[in-house]
This record gives structure tokens, C-alpha cells and sequence, in this order.
């Protein structure tokens, strides 16, 4: 692969990874549009792993707390830290299953289709605009319970369609349940955490099992640094400026994109 496109490749994963605009679907579309060799599972974990660390990295004082809740849990013992660990816990589990559900099944393959992209994009887009303009905005993460972080977990399931958006549905979710957008924000991108960390050890046990090797791993490398450092800058501005813009500038980009892509699939251009 050339430079180009693992810097391309890196930068959009990094970018769109916590955004509400759906790191999977701009991934898949570069290749498409341009008629890139696809870049393999190998280049997709580690921009991924890339993007992790960088949400970790931001998060280091929620990471630090969610530890030692998880080290409380293990004690039994009571606490704020253990509170949020078993709400990351508790939010985990519908898009896991579903997402071995849909790939043992092929379906997960099946639903990498422009089409399919094109109308998540405007139809979710729409509903996170809906949901930032009509929930309450009044409540912190202090606030959230068990039934609201399985709630959110279950929309998060549907971000398995390519164009829905990890953050965006689960932003949607914390925003309708009356979670003001930083706070919305900032759940959605703690709730990454253990789903790309599981999702990378899945994929690499795949490649693994599938005598893939490592021959591309330095293309990996350069595509996790990069991606790492889109991917910080991008929560560190959207972080600053998600209460002040709201989710109106995502909901117009997400639109013009799903109809943009609709006329090019129907011109044939895809």
C-alpha cells in the first residue's frame, strides 16, 4: 500500500472514529470511490488500536477511576469508580452479541453495501438532530443508572450497520434520556473502550487463526500512530466545542453525504 493511502486511511479512521458521523462506513467508502485494493482486517485493527489509545490517553483520570472500580467490584466493595466500571459493564454486552451474531452468519458483510450507508447516514443523522433539539440536557453521568447504560448499550447494537455511527446512536440515546451533550459525549466515548479493545482482539484471533501473518504489520504501525493523532486532536475540539455547536453541523454533513451518495450510486459512479 502506498503512503498516501495509509495516511489517508489512518487520518479518516482517527477523525470520524468518535465523531457522530461513522468511522465504518468512511472507511469502507475510500475503496469505492476510488478503487483502492481493499486494505485488509490487518490496516483496519490497527488504525483502530490507534484510535483507542488515543480516547485512553484523553480519558486517562475516567480510565484511572474505571480500574479501580473494577478492582472494588472484585473486593465488593461500594463506590463511585465501581459505579462506572459496571455501567461500562452493563452497556457492553448487546453490541458484542450481536455483532458475533451478524459475523458468524456473514451478515456483517452483507450490509457493507453503499446503499445501506447511504440511507443510515441520513436516517440516524436526523434522529440525532431530533434527539439533541428535544432532550431535557439537564442531567451529568452522575446521574446514570443501570437501565439508562444498558439502554444506551442496546442503540449502540445499531451501530453495526455501516452509516449508523458508534457515538452518534449512543449520543442520540444519553441525549434523549436528558444527558447534557458533554456528558452525552463523554459516556459514549468511554463506552469505545472495551468495544474496540474486544473487537481488535477478535480481529487479530481471526487473522491468526486465518494464517493472515504479519507481513503488512509496518503499514500497520504507520496507520496506528496516525491514526492516533487524528483521533486525539479530534476528541480534544469536539469535546471543547460540542455544547456550544450541538449536533446540527454532524446532522447537515451526515444528510448531504447519505443523498451525495444516493446520486453517485445512481449515476453509477459506485
Amino acid at each position: 500500500m502506498s503512503w498516501l493511502q495509509l495516511l489517508i486511511l489512518a487520518i479518516i479512521q482517527g477523525l470520524t472514529e468518535f465523531l457522530p458521523v461513522s468511522s465504518s462506513a468512511h472507511l469502507i467508502l475510500p475503496a469505492a470511490l476510488l478503487h483502492w485494493p481493499d486494505q485488509g482486517p490487518l490496516i483496519d485493527l490497527m488504525a483502530h488500536f490507534g484510535s483507542l489509545f488515543a480516547v485512553m490517553l484523553y480519558f486517562h483520570r475516567d480510565v484511572a477511576r474505571i480500574l479501580t472500580g473494577l478492582g472494588d467490584l472484585l473486593r465488593r466493595r461500594q463506590s463511585q469508580a465501581a459505579q462506572l466500571a459496571v455501567l461500562l459493564i452493563v452497556s457492553t454486552p448487546p453490541v458484542l452479541i450481536l455483532g458475533l451474531f451478524l459475523n458468524m452468519g456473514g451478515f456483517d458483510i452483507m450490509l457493507r453495501q453503499p446503499v445501506i450507508i447511504a440511507l443510515a447516514f441520513i436516517i440516524f443523522g436526523l434522529i440525532l438532530w431530533w434527539a439533541d433539539k428535544n432532550g431535557a440536557q439537564n442531567k451529568s453521568m452522575d446521574a446514570m443508572t443501570w437501565r439508562g447504560a444498558a439502554m444506551i448499550g442496546a442503540a449502540q447494537a445499531l451501530a453495526l450497520i455501516p452509516g449508523t455511527s458508534r457515538s452518534g446512536i449512543t449520543m442520540t440515546a444519553a441525549l434523549k434520556l436528558g444527558f447534557n451533550r458533554t456528558e452525552a459525549a463523554r459516556f459514549s466515548m468511554l463506552m469505545s473502550m472495551p468495544i474496540i479493545g474486544v473487537s481488535g482482539v477478535f480481529a487479530l484471533y481471526k487473522l491468526h487463526s486465518g494464517g493472515a501473518g504479519l507481513a503488512n504489520l509496518t503499514d500497520g504501525l504507520i496507520v496506528a500512530g496516525f491514526s492516533f493523532i487524528a483521533a486525539y486532536a479530534a476528541i480534544a475540539v469536539f469535546m471543547k466545542l460540542v455544547e456550544r455547536i450541538g449536533m446540527f453541523p454532524f446532522m447537515l454533513y451526515r444528510v448531504v453525504a447519505g443523498v451525495g451518495l444516493l446520486v453517485a450510486i445512481a449515476m453509477g459512479v459506485i
